[in-house]
């Protein structure tokens, strides 16, 4: 024991060596009680895209998104993404919503094996205009391009016959938002972050095809029977243009004020890290269990307040590594925003830590009331991820057998 403490010591006296300035923030941080870790994007540069697509010529074996209205004929779209059912296999129920376009059933859909399986009936109301129509089958265009466990599954579409109809699998569990108010306090903390970590998988694929979802909130989010998060509502979504920002600029049209960037706002400029921010504000609503962001603020206060660095605070009984997340999200600057993919592996170490979640944001006496005044300190979850850090984990046996089991009993160890 003692001779494994020897060469512990040794060992953190030659990381001081190397990395004095990395370990002397990290014991900082430590001491501070937060020893969660603050999200950093792995790529600050601005003027590097926030997609995986930098190229013109996409890589092999990787799908990209493709914009419906890059069609003349739209209809030549719906017939390249999506497939045409046979409405004598589709079996209407009840209605379950009212749409943008028309109601929402549940309803039954008898497959090639006779069998039948539960389903969402959009359909399009009668006396619409072609451009309406359009319109509607353009999101079934957008969802046949997507293939993920954490977005919503296109079943197929009825274009030959009236009424017009999108199928989509069956959600039981209706939207997020909704679905947490009837339930609030009902799950634990690691559950929830199951049901960030689903939407978070399902944004980094639409961000990897080079896509901008532009409406991420609770309300847009389904949830199953088995409490898997999917992404839906594709009516506002855009493809992210082939510009050196990786941004959409739009004119006119309502903005989810609450759900959206600062610069989204101001510009009408979206991107894959407005959809961070989003995000971020979806975080948010799951922790508080669907309530309103911001509450009874106006638009107006709430675009003024973003703009003189408030940020929402911590929802009771909530994390400080999510919160930190979120301020991640709520960065001003869009360049300094996380990406999904960063987002995805930071929630899974969160999973596979659940002491990482214990300390909740109530019980720190200090803490950052905007993404500005948080120190920029690296991730640690573990002596695991501090080691790989500093390029010595061939040493973590020698830590554990010394009987430093956790980051705070580093932070206090001593040469004596």
């Amino acid at each position: 024991m003692a001779a494994d403490q020897g060469q512990v010591l040794v060992v953190v006296t030659a990381a001081v060596g190397g990395f004095s300035l990395l370990v002397i923030l990290t014991i900082f941080f430590l001491i501070s009680g937060r020893c969660q870790g603050y999200i950093k994007a792995k790529m600050k540069s601005e003027d590097k895209r926030r997609t995986q697509f930098q190229n013109v010529v996409p890589l092999p074996g990787i799908k990209t998104y493709v914009d419906p209205d890059t069609y003349e004929d739209p209809t030549q779209a719906v017939h390249e993404f999506t497939k045409e059912i046979d409405p004598s296999r589709i079996r209407i129920e009840r209605v379950i919503g009212a749409g943008e376009f028309g109601e929402v059933c549940s309803g039954r859909l008898r497959t090639a094996g006779q069998k039948e399986v539960p389903v969402a009936i959009k359909t399009l109301k009668g006396g619409y205009m072609e451009r309406q129509r359009g319109d509607f089958l353009r999101e079934a265009s957008i969802m046949g391009q997507f293939d993920n466990p954490n977005i919503i599954r296109l079943e197929g579409v009825v274009t030959k016959s009236r009424p017009v109809m999108i199928v989509v699998e069956y959600m039981e569990n209706g939207s997020l938002d909704s679905f947490l108010r009837k339930r609030d306090g009902q799950f634990t903390v690691i559950q929830l972050v199951g049901m960030m970590r689903g939407i978070a998988s399902g944004m980094s694929y639409l961000s990897d095809m080079g896509y901008v979802h532009r409406d991420l909130a609770a309300r847009n989010i389904l949830v199953n029977e088995g409490l898997v998060c999917k992404v839906s509502d594709f009516g506002l979504s855009r493809v992210l243009e082939d510009d050196p920002e990786a941004a959409y600029t739009t004119t006119g049209g309502k903005i989810p004020i609450r759900w959206t960037a600062p610069e989204a706002i101001a510009y009408r400029k979206f991107s894959s890290a407005s959809d961070a921010w989003s995000y971020g504000i979806v975080m948010w609503e799951v922790m508080s269990y669907g309530e309103r962001p911001y509450w009874e603020m106006s638009n107006q206060d709430v675009i003024l307040s973003i703009e003189e660095g408030y940020r929402l605070p911590a929802p009771l009984g909530c994390p400080v590594a999510l919160h930190q997340l979120m301020l991640h999200c709520w960065q001003k600057d869009r360049g300094q925003r996380p990406y999904f993919n960063d987002v995805v592996s930071f929630l899974d170490k969160l999973i596979r830590n659940p002491g990482s979640l214990l300390t909740l944001v109530e019980h720190v006496h200090s803490f950052p009331e905007s993404p500005e005044g948080m120190p920029d300190y690296p991730l640690f979850i573990s002596i695991g991820d501090w080691l790989d850090s500093i390029k010595m984990s061939q040493y973590k046996k020698n830590f554990l057998a010394a009987g430093f089991t956790t980051l705070d009993s580093v932070s206090t160890m001593t040469l004596e």
